[in-house]
């Protein structure tokens, strides 16, 4: 399943007037592959990534996630949708404090109101397939940067989703760890056929990605070639 987003337009208020951030913005990705979507800050990444994540309605245009055109859906049934269908991994991996690594997963399965004992096994695999499976019982403070985020990456895919949408991953990491997370979310995107969409400035772990686009005042345009970030 995809997500799409086609001719999606949206403004904000600004005093007596209003702030384009998305100007008919149409963006396609396929599953199993891995858009990176780059520009400065203000450029309108994070409105894409909340428009993509269902957090903010458009003005107009179309939003389409895993064959589910979003357009009336009540806030029950867009809550639902990003339950169930999409994945969120945050810049900042917000693990809770009390919980082991196991947990924070855990936890996914009661907010969909499920047994978090029902859902260990898959938790356990989840962290065993992002190299953590020998850590399942530390907390946050006994974890490091790199680990902390693979956390929250097994997190989002908790729920098996269709979307994967991944913001700034690497701001707060070496360039080793940084790739190392980059080339963990692609090899993810393709095993479990998601439709990754990330958001980042570091322009130099772009190679295993699919497509690179840019975000410019709003607009959506091609990239140049891998090559010319790398």
């Amino acid at each position: 399943m995809s997500l799409k987003l086609t001719d999606v337009t949206l403004t904000y208020p600004d005093g007596d007037g209003r702030v384009v951030a998305l100007d008919h913005v149409d963006l396609d990705v396929p599953a199993g592959c891995v858009t990176a979507v780059v520009g400065p800050s203000g450029s309108g990444k994070s409105s894409l990534l909340a428009v993509a994540a269902t957090l903010v309605t458009p003005d107009s245009g179309s939003v389409v996630v895993a064959g589910t055109d979003i357009a009336g859906l009540g806030r029950g049934e867009l809550a639902e949708l990003r339950r169930r269908r999409i994945g969120i991994v945050f810049q900042q991996p917000n693990l809770l404090p009390s919980l082991t690594a196991v947990e924070q997963l855990q936890v996914m399965a009661v907010i969909d109101g499920r047994s978090p004992s029902g859902v260990r096994d898959r938790a356990l695999a989840l962290l065993d397939a992002v190299g953590l499976g020998d850590v399942a019982d530390r907390r946050p403070h006994q974890l490091s940067g790199g680990q902390r985020q693979r956390v929250n990456i097994a997190r989002a895919l908790m729920n098996e989703p269709s979307v994967l949408l991944i913001d700034e991953p690497t701001s707060a990491l070496d360039h080793e760890r940084g790739a190392a997370i980059v080339r963990l979310i692609t090899d993810l995107t393709r095993e479990r056929d998601c439709a990754t969409v990330l958001v980042t400035h570091d322009l130099t772990h772009l190679a295993g990605t699919d497509r690179v686009v840019q975000v410019r005042d709003g607009r959506v345009l091609e990239s140049p070639s891998h090559a010319q970030h790398v």
